[in-house]
């Protein structure tokens, strides 16, 4: 059976669908994983075929447009409406057309849950099943208000299910205008925003986190499923420097920082604030630059500079983690064991930085436009010292790594789409 993943998006949005991809493979599905073209290497090296998508959306929100949106943080749905389609406006329907390409020979599609209304439509031309995945919720609950949605507090059921019924809305109106271009081209009617919904709440969902991180909502359809994190397990095989490998044998365990491409348009501030905060808080630090995310200049000895290493193989060694709270850097952080301080820039990351917070596993997140030295060496200094707080973060970590989220996410897929 022949399988298309359409997969958008950061590399965070990216590595989950490889994930599924590869174990998909594993169990005799033919996969192809159709990814814009800047992905082509890492999806590639995983030996998965590959079909490009016109559009680097990483490269989208590096520019002038995507930093602003980074930098506003997403408090302001109307405006993240109005960036969003300026930044998917040259390239939504180019996608839609090439990830419809890639479902040319497929007998079923599996696609991002945020590109639902897309997915819906390349599976109605085409005439095969679809399944959604989500490395965070998308669906309306009362347990949670919305990832995604300006306020971040509890404020009960009816408050939660209207901060997701808002967010949905944001996220449509993010493309409508292209959805129902594509959609007419076909001669398919136009969707609305309760289509979208109607989209989410009868096709198979597989969410790709753990139930110890997010228990299951009871007002959720029977059709979405929360399997466990999909983690990649083939960092065994990556071999760090000579030099890193020397920094971290020195010593106690250093702390890990990195904010991965999220620093936006003043990245030597954010480097000087990680820096002082290391030296206030007297631990030594590895700090991630990403992909042009943060500059560092005169670093002291004490702190290890790289441009990347695999969180699963790093993260277990380090003392704590401080990152942005993207899905799967969270994710790694808490199967690693380790206590997590999360400074959150934009969409869904401020609900990340709260959850690890209600876990035990972390501080109080810190967002990125209050971010200071020394608020940060604060909340270091807790995640290293708080003998609780690592005793939580060690137990959600031990009952994480015991689950097979990939493998439940298969089985799933079969029971929908039929055994290979």
């Amino acid at each position: 059976m022949r399988i298309t993943i359409f997969a958008a998006g950061s590399q965070g949005d990216i590595q989950p669908c490889l994930r599924l991809g590869k174990s998909l493979q594993q169990s005799g599905y033919e996969i192809l994983l159709a990814a814009p073209q800047n992905f082509a290497d890492l999806i590639r090296g995983q030996g998965i075929p590959f079909h490009p998508l016109r559009g680097d959306v990483q490269e989208i929100m590096s520019g002038e447009s995507g930093r602003k949106f980074m930098e506003a943080g997403g408090a302001n749905p109307i405006q993240s409406i109005l960036a969003m389609r300026k930044m998917l406006g040259p390239i939504a329907i180019q996608m839609a057309e090439d990830a419809l390409e890639a479902c040319r020979e497929a007998d079923a599609l599996i696609t991002l849950a945020v590109f639902a209304p897309f997915g819906k439509t390349i599976a109605e031309i085409r005439g095969i099943p679809l399944t959604l995945v989500e490395p965070t919720p998308v669906l309306p609950t009362g347990d949670f208000p919305a990832p995604g949605f300006p306020v971040q507090k509890n404020m009960g059921r009816m408050f939660n299910r209207l901060s997701g019924f808002m967010m949905l809305q944001v996220i449509w109106q993010w493309y409508r205008p292209f959805v129902n271009e594509f959609r007419s081209r076909f001669g398919l009617r136009p969707l609305s925003s309760s289509g979208f919904h109607r989209i989410l709440t009868s096709t198979p969902l597989l969410g790709a986190y753990s139930r110890m991180v997010i228990p299951r909502p009871k007002d959720w359809s029977e059709d979405v499923h929360i399997t466990g994190y999909w983690f990649q397990d083939d960092v065994r095989d990556w071999r760090p420097s000579v030099e890193l490998e020397s920094f971290l044998e020195e010593g106690e365990p250093p702390v890990y920082v990195g904010f991965g491409s999220m620093a936006g348009r003043d990245p030597e501030r954010f480097a000087g604030i990680v820096l002082e905060a290391l030296a206030k808080s007297g631990q030594c630090g590895v700090l991630a630059t990403g992909w042009g995310g943060m500059s560092v200049l005169n670093v002291p000895k004490n702190v290890f500079v790289l441009d990347s290493a695999p969180h699963g193989w790093l993260f277990p060694r380090m003392a704590a983690v401080v990152h942005h709270g993207g899905a799967g850097t969270t994710a790694e952080g808490l199967r690693a064991g380790v206590p997590s301080v999360i400074v959150p820039f934009t969409v869904d990351q401020p609900f990340w930085g709260n959850r690890v917070k209600e876990l035990g596993a972390g501080p109080e997140p810190i967002r990125a436009t209050r971010l200071n030295a020394d608020k940060l060496a604060e909340a270091i200094q807790r995640a290293v010292k708080d003998k609780e707080m690592r005793r939580r973060a060690e137990g959600i970590g031990k009952v994480i790594r015991a689950e097979d989220g990939a493998g439940n996410a298969v089985k799933i897929v079969k029971k929908y789409v039929g055994a290979q």
